[in-house]
């Protein structure tokens, strides 16, 4: 007799299985199991594939000479394996405000309620979060294609109590990870502030960089916000910055805090947000 094969998959190679067995209406002991991929989870759901799995069926043993018929057998129903644990559901972003901000090198991101829930007893002391977000961010990186590595280190933040932890990436035709205003970058170090808090299980202020972008860019709109503040003075009229993300309206808000003629206030929604400098 042809034995007959037939393959299956599922998101493991347990639920593949026992798939296989549900549409063939058989039990284990009926079936050769072939693993053909274990499956891959990817990372944080992303790149995942699932498992494959090659059911063949057996003979069906003849029953024995002159032998009285038997009763059918009860076939148990093959055991489900146990569910994996959920993945936990990321955090939704909050809504962006002027003290909600955390993409400006030294700064970082407030704390929320859930943040506060955090135990803050931790098997990892500070040197070695640090690595083990440096080695997440570069793992990041890997599985885009890039080549770089990573710098890790610490950094005082004058707006909050702990220091920062701050991740420098560099490497060749690293500019694709910065994007359009920071935007990717600050996607990246949105995921990677996520899947090390959530290793932790405690409050960690981490902050993504590309060859010192945003210390570079901090610097440039700093100077900026200074003439411009200048101009007001001299002039005695309001001036409208272009609209900006968040992290670098706060750059602006900083560095004209202390200002003795001249304040900011941000006006306008959504990406359309930005900041007047009027005088005093």
């Amino acid at each position: 007799m042809v034995e007959q094969s037939h393959e299956f998959s599922a998101k493991s190679k347990e639920a593949a299985i026992e798939e296989g067995l549900r549409q063939l209406g058989v039990g284990l002991d009926r079936v050769e199991i072939e693993i053909l991929h274990e499956g891959s989870r990817g990372l944080l759901g992303i790149g995942s594939t699932n498992a494959r799995v090659r059911l063949t069926l057996r003979p069906a043993p003849k029953p024995a000479a002159k032998a009285a018929p038997l009763p059918a057998p009860v076939v148990a129903a093959p055991v489900a394996p146990p569910p994996l644990a959920a993945i936990p559901k990321e955090i939704e972003e909050a809504d962006e405000e002027e003290d909600d901000l955390s993409l400006s090198a030294g700064h970082s991101l407030p704390r929320s309620d859930d943040d506060e829930a955090y135990d803050d007893d931790s098997d990892l002391d500070r040197d070695e979060v640090v690595a083990l977000a440096g080695e997440m961010l570069l793992e990041m990186v890997t599985l885009m294609g890039l080549d770089a590595r990573v710098e890790g280190s610490q950094r005082d933040d004058p707006d909050e109590k702990e220091s920062a932890i701050y991740l420098n990436l560099l490497g060749d035709d690293l500019g694709a990870l910065i994007g359009r205003h920071g935007e990717t970058l600050a996607s990246m170090q949105y995921l990677v502030r996520l899947m090390v808090n959530q290793k932790v299980h405690r409050w960690t202020n981490i902050v993504v960089d590309v060859e010192g972008y945003k210390d570079r860019r901090a610097e440039k709109l700093a100077h900026m916000a200074l003439r411009m503040a200048d101009q007001v003075v001299e002039t005695g009229r309001p001036v409208a910055l272009e609209p900006m993300p968040a992290n670098e309206r706060r750059i602006i808000h900083i560095a004209l805090r202390n200002h003795p003629k001249v304040y900011t206030e941000s006006t306008g929604e959504d990406t359309r947000r930005k900041i007047q400098i009027l005088l005093k």
